[in-house]
């Protein structure tokens, strides 16, 4: 079984562990027990991948803040997301998942996405392409932002208040300029839309790893377009990004980059 593979089936296992967690009737009373739920599934889940997966890829690290943004050391590191969308599984919501990526040397190499409410997992590694449950993705063909769905979000609560003034400015900016915006957490399940083609682009002023590499790589391999809001190739040093279909990023730039002109 080859590294991909073995990371599929501890995602997916962590996966079964989130999914059975999850109620529909939930809804959380006051800041404390929302606080209370999200660290238990965090500890639930990540029970079954640190472990595994650090023995799946010998040598390899852990990357132990999920909110972290900015570079890593050199070296093989595990960025994982145990309930990415964590904050929508403990209301009741079903836009969540589980992530797992490989960053070699500051550059993702290898990310599985799983969906336990479907049973769907993205996948990617470097020069080999993005899949959704083995059936290749490929970013949507449109060539003009007027046609484009297009889609941001908040990436943490306690953002500063220049990136929150950002973001609702982009959000504007967009919202005359493509057809529709979405504005919904988490970002990974946005930009697994972006790979396969479902939207168009997707930005946020974030530099928080966890929630970026998995669709990152998902978006390159399926042949799209992944820079910082100016248009600057994006590594884990970037401030900002965006991930968008190559026809209509040169648009998206020019909206996002009055922003923070």
């Amino acid at each position: 079984m080859n590294l991909l593979e073995r990371t599929v089936v501890v995602v997916k296992t962590a996966g079964e562990q989130l999914r059975d967690r999850y109620d529909t009737s939930a809804r959380p009373g006051d800041l404390e027990e929302i606080v209370r739920e999200i660290y238990a599934n965090d500890e639930a889940v990540l029970a079954f991948l640190r472990e595994p997966l650090l023995e799946a890829a010998p040598g390899s690290r852990w990357a132990e803040d999920e909110l972290a943004g900015g570079l890593l050391p050199d070296g093989d590191w595990w960025v994982v997301d145990s309930a990415e969308g964590n904050i929508n599984h403990i209301h009741g919501l079903s836009e969540w998942a589980v992530t797992a990526t490989l960053v070699r040397d500051n550059t993702p190499t290898l990310t599985v996405v799983h969906l336990p409410l479907t049973g769907d997992v993205y996948t990617a590694l470097q020069g080999g392409g993005a899949h959704l449950n083995g059936v290749p993705l490929k970013v949507s063909a449109k060539s003009d932002l007027k046609a484009a769905l297009v889609g941001t979000g908040q990436a943490k609560p306690g953002e500063t208040e220049e990136d929150l003034r950002s973001l609702g400015a982009s959000v504007t900016g967009m919202l005359l300029n493509a057809l529709v915006v979405r504005v919904s957490v988490p970002a990974t399940l946005q930009l697994i839309y972006v790979a396969a083609g479902q939207l168009d682009v997707f930005w946020q002023f974030s530099d928080v790893r966890s929630g970026l590499l998995p669709g990152a790589l998902l978006v390159a391999e399926a042949g799209g377009a992944v820079t910082d809001t100016r248009g600057k190739p994006w590594t884990l040093a970037s401030k900002d990004f965006l991930a968008s279909t190559p026809g209509v990023h040169a648009e998206a730039v020019d909206v996002l980059s009055e922003v923070r002109s």
